[in-house]
C-alpha cells in the first residue's frame, strides 16, 4: 500500500474507533446494545478507495446522495479487491426519473417521501429483475418544510400503508433530519413515537435511520438503529466528486 495510502488508513481507523465509541457511550446511557446501531458512512464526494478501506474495517453499509456518485464509485470498486461486497444506501432525494437505476443495486432507500416515487421504485425493481425488494425508509418531514424533503406528519400513513402493500418494496421504518435550528432530541423523540404508530400497522417495520455526524448520540437514545456519519469518519479532506 503506498504510503498516503497508509496514512489514509490510519485516519479512518482513528475516525470510525472515535464514531463507534459515541455509539456505545449513548447506547450505554440508554440500556441499548451497540451491535443493534448501523453506522452508514456516507461518502459523497470521497473516493472509491476509501469506501475500500472501510470495507477492510469492517464497514459495508455505504451512503451516497446521488444516484450518479453511486453508480461511478461502484464502477471503480471493481478495482479493489473487497472482503465482502458493500450495500448502498441512498440518503438524499431521489428523482422519479432515476428509479430505475437505483433500483438496480441500491440495498436501501432513505428517503422516500411520496407516492409518485413509491411507485416509481417499485415499478424498477421489477423491471431490474432483483430478486429480492428494495428496502426503504419513510422519509418524515416533522416541519412540514418541503425545501429539506420528507412526507407531511398528516400523510404519512397512507404513504406507509402505500409502500406496505407494494410487492416491490420492503417498508423498513422511518428516517428524519431535525428542522433547522430544532433540539435534535425532541425531533428524534418526535420520530421514535412514529416508528410506534407505525409499527402498530406494520410491526416489520422497526427500523429508524436518524442522527448524522453533529447528534448521532441524541439519535441513538431515541431508539437510531441506523445512523448516517459522514464528516466524524470521513474527515473534511479536500473531495475528489464535486
Amino acid at each position: 500500500m503506498p504510503r498516503n495510502g497508509e496514512h489514509r488508513r490510519a485516519e479512518l481507523v482513528t475516525s470510525l474507533a472515535a464514531v463507534r465509541a459515541r455509539i456505545a457511550r449513548a447506547c450505554d446511557e440508554a440500556g441499548r446494545d451497540p451491535r443493534d446501531v448501523t453506522v452508514v458512512a456516507v461518502t459523497k464526494t470521497y473516493p472509491a478507495s476509501d469506501i475500500a478501506t472501510l470495507a477492510g474495517l469492517g464497514v459495508l453499509d455505504i451512503g451516497e446522495n446521488k444516484d450518479q456518485e453511486a453508480r461511478a464509485k461502484i464502477v471503480d470498486l471493481a478495482a479493489f479487491e473487497l472482503p465482502e461486497p458493500v450495500r448502498w444506501h441512498i440518503v438524499g432525494q431521489v428523482q422519479t426519473n432515476k428509479a430505475r437505476s437505483v433500483a438496480s443495486y441500491a440495498h436501501a432507500v432513505h428517503s422516500l417521501d411520496r407516492p409518485k416515487l413509491a411507485a416509481a421504485l417499485d415499478a424498477a425493481v421489477t423491471a431490474a429483475g432483483r430478486r429480492e425488494p428494495l428496502g426503504v425508509f419513510i422519509q418524515v418531514s416533522l416541519d412540514g418544510d418541503p425545501q429539506r424533503g420528507g412526507v407531511p406528519i398528516d400523510r404519512f400513513v397512507p404513504l406507509a400503508d402505500l409502500v406496505g402493500s407494494a410487492t416491490g418494496l420492503a417498508l423498513l421504518g422511518v428516517m428524519a433530519v431535525p428542522p433547522l435550528g430544532a433540539d435534535p432530541a425532541r425531533a428524534f423523540a418526535q420520530l421514535a413515537e412514529l416508528s410506534v404508530r407505525l409499527r402498530a400497522e406494520h410491526p416489520q417495520a422497526s427500523a429508524i435511520s436518524a442522527g448524522m455526524s453533529d447528534d448521532l448520540e441524541a439519535a441513538v437514545r431515541a431508539g437510531a438503529t441506523h445512523v448516517r456519519v459522514g464528516t466524524a469518519l470521513l474527515g473534511r479532506r479536500s473531495p475528489v466528486f464535486g
